[in-house]
């Protein structure tokens, strides 16, 4: 029997998250251009939320500056996919004459995305122009509110940071593992807490502070809640997209309903198989797929509301600002270094 294809044909696979506060203008442009040419992924800007402190610390960056950063990085960025070049000389970048190749494939260019791993994010996506990279919101009313911001935003008050063309999408991110039933489907995405266990790990220390280097093993950490908190690993589970295609297919039916344009799936699963991730990939390709590849009642209704004449309410997002709900990793706060070695 043939080795398995790394890719099955249905799947488009590939994109890259850049830190734009971490990384330099020049280093992301080439990279976002070899992406493009070799995958036609999509490419985010990150501004470094999660878990600021430990994200930032070690690149000399800061919370109070971050935003500044980010938003001279994009205007740096930009101009260097034109036919001639550019230069910059700025607060944060020094940089000279420059011209990115390859040459773009996909149109608009670079595919501009934000990650948005705080909410508020989303709608500071919208003013920019660019797609909003969002994560599993806790229940239906709080992705309608968060839609209705995100267009609102990019159709009302756009304030674009560079001349770009805007990139008006809003994708859901959801853990993923698709198998033909949904008690199979959860044995193999036993790991697939370990990203929001880890966000978690830091987000909820003092201050965002990390242990020192090589006081922690995650992976130990991780597996020591797991065995401490089997109800809350198997209800984490159950609020991704994981399960037999039926069930995947009913929960996808739900996002449909509050106008997500797209569904990224996380097919983040600890220690599984390379194997099982592709028999993951194919079973939802060519069962789960089909139903949802053409949506043309949501096409309508966003060329409407892009051109004006569908008005959507707006909504206060105040009640749905809860990124994790009761189905999410709770994690108790690390000890500070110095506390645990008293």
């Amino acid at each position: 029997m043939p080795p398995r294809a790394s890719a099955p044909k249905k799947i488009r696979l590939g994109h890259g998250i850049f830190q734009l506060t971490t990384n330099h203008p020049a280093r992301v442009a080439e990279r976002v251009a070899v992406l493009d040419l070799l995958s036609r992924g999509r490419c985010e800007f990150g501004m470094g939320e999660s878990a600021s402190i430990t994200e930032l610390t070690p690149f000399g960056r800061d919370m109070e500056t971050k935003k500044e950063v980010f938003e001279e990085a994009v205007r740096a960025i930009f101009p260097m996919f034109g036919d001639g070049g550019c230069e910059h000389h700025g607060k944060y970048f020094d940089i000279p004459l420059r011209n990115v190749v390859p040459k773009p494939v996909q149109k608009p260019h670079p595919p501009l995305w934000m990650a948005c791993s705080q909410l508020p994010t989303i709608e500071r996506a919208g003013q920019n122009g660019f797609g909003a990279l969002g994560f599993q919101f806790v229940s239906a009313d709080a992705a309608h509110a968060w839609v209705h911001a995100y267009y609102n935003a990019i159709t009302k008050r756009l304030k674009k940071l560079a001349d770009y063309q805007i990139n008006p999408n809003m994708a859901l991110v959801s853990f993923f593992m698709c198998a033909r039933t949904d008690e199979e489907a959860r044995a193999r995405a036993d790991g697939a807490t370990f990203f929001q266990f880890a966000l978690r790990f830091y987000g909820a220390s003092q201050n965002r502070q990390r242990p020192a280097p090589g006081t922690v093993n995650m992976w130990d950490e991780y597996n020591k809640w797991k065995r401490e908190n089997p109800q809350a690993q198997e209800a984490a589970l159950r609020g991704g997209l994981i399960g037999s295609p039926e069930t995947i297919a009913k929960k996808l039916r739900r996002f449909r309903t509050s106008h997500i344009d797209q569904v990224i799936l996380l097919n983040q699963a600890g220690k599984n198989s390379h194997e099982h991730i592709c028999e993951s990939l194919e079973l939802f390709a060519s069962e789960v797929m089909p139903e949802f590849r053409q949506d043309p009642e949501h096409d309508a209704w966003k060329a409407g509301v892009m051109s004006g004449a569908i008005q959507l309410e707006e909504i206060d997002t105040e009640a749905f600002t809860d990124r994790y709900g009761k189905l999410a990793v709770n994690v108790t706060p690390p000890k500070p270094a110095s506390a645990a070695a008293q």
